[in-house]
């Protein structure tokens, strides 16, 4: 175990209940379609929607809301909780569209809301169509009239969620939130957006406590998966990533008070041209936050630009970059089982803060290649230990 300076190496040699139709015979049912929701794709289904969802919010009974197939033109929607019925179960079988005018949602900073809710069950194999090509468009042009954009689907401070099956498409900014929450199981969600699509996180996670991600598949413009402070008690496994930016703890040190993020597990992965595989990034500023107790498992790589990394000077485009020192520190994280190759030399890259040097840094059965050359690693201010093979060569 050692303390390195800034330096290069080369090579040298959970249970989820699938809910159907049929399972919810004793729930008190509501169709959309009874409340003016029309599948017609033009008529404004906004008020058929909140109707529906009051009257099952209001219901002393565990509730259906069921969606059938079509398509439904949508503006906002904010569902409030603090409900009679113990469980409301969704189903979503037809499209959720939104206006064709980014500005109508862009205004917005949700287009699905969940606020306070227990016991909700989004499932079905519907879709969310956020139509977000016309104000990336908008965004690329770098014309100031641009609205900020929407996030798809939030949920805030909610216990006991579930989302099950659904795709998100084309989101105007982030796809899936989940912020304050907690026991929140999201299993086989497909999440669609093009590579160039800007702040297109496809599920951000942030203040919430036992979140579990399974089975699902994310191609999108920026993180696959984004992490944010207090975060903890979150398994990830069996998502694909590709396109994207990686599955990402931060970016954090945005805040001078920032809770912590520990316990989190991301296992079975695989990312496939993305921009980042395995990512921790802080901003080079003081910060009261952490990370501690992140487990990395069975990864493979397929021509990622940057497979492994830590950055605690993250600063995207070197614009407005604080140029200081990141307070966060960084613990307990471990490699292991990661393989396949990388796009760039640098396979490994350790970048941390000098005032806090990331400790218990691990690597076991590591093996990345670069163009089927020996690839390189880059470490400063890392401690950590190695075990087994590691190639490329650790500078730890």
């Amino acid at each position: 175990m050692k303390l390195s300076g800034c330096n290069f190496h080369g090579v040298i040699v959970i249970v989820f209940v699938m809910l159907s139709i049929s399972s919810t015979s004793a729930m008190t049912k509501f169709n959309v379609l009874n409340f003016g929701a029309n599948p017609n794709g033009r008529t404004d289904s906004t008020d058929g929607f909140l109707k529906a969802w009051n009257a099952a919010c209001s219901t002393a009974d565990s509730t259906f809301i069921y969606v059938p197939k079509g398509r439904y033109l949508a503006g906002s929607l904010a569902f409030k909780g603090q409900c009679k019925s113990p469980q409301i179960i969704i189903r979503i079988d037809g499209t959720i569209v939104a206006p064709p005018d980014y500005g109508v949602l862009g205004k917005w900073e949700n287009w699905v809301s969940f606020d306070r809710v227990n016991g909700v069950s989004i499932i079905g194999q519907g879709a969310f169509d956020a139509k977000g090509p016309s104000l990336w468009a908008c965004k690329a042009s770098r014309s100031n009239s641009c609205p900020l954009g929407t996030t798809t689907l939030r949920f805030t401070n909610s216990n006991n969620i579930t989302i099950n099956g659904l795709t998100s498409l084309n989101s105007q900014m982030f796809h899936i939130a989940i912020n304050g929450c907690q026991n929140v199981q999201i299993q086989g969600v497909k999440i669609i957006a093009a590579s160039d699509s800007p702040n297109t996180d496809g599920i951000h996670v942030q203040l919430s406590t036992n979140v579990e991600i399974f089975n699902s598949s994310i191609r999108t413009g920026d993180d696959c998966i984004s992490i944010g402070p207090g975060t903890k008690n979150l398994w990830i496994e069996q998502v694909t990533c590709g396109p994207g930016h990686g599955i990402s703890i931060g970016s954090l040190a945005k805040d001078l008070e920032e809770d912590g993020v520990q316990n989190v597990t991301v296992k079975k992965t695989i990312f496939s041209g993305t921009q980042n595989g395995l990512r921790i990034k802080s901003w080079a500023r003081p910060s009261s936050g952490f990370v501690q107790g992140v487990r990395f498992i069975d990864s493979v790589m397929r021509n990622v630009q940057n497979p492994i990394v830590i950055d605690q000077n993250y600063c995207p485009h070197n614009e407005n970059c604080p140029g200081q020192v990141s307070g966060i520190k960084i613990k307990d994280i471990r490699y292991e089982n990661i393989r396949g190759t990388s796009s760039t030399p640098i396979a490994i890259k350790f970048d941390c803060s000098p005032h806090n040097p990331c400790t218990e840094i691990s690597l076991r059965n590591v093996n990345l290649t670069y163009l089927d050359k020996d690839a390189q690693s880059f470490c400063c201010n890392v401690v950590g230990k190695v075990f087994d093979l590691v190639r490329p060569n650790s500078c730890l």
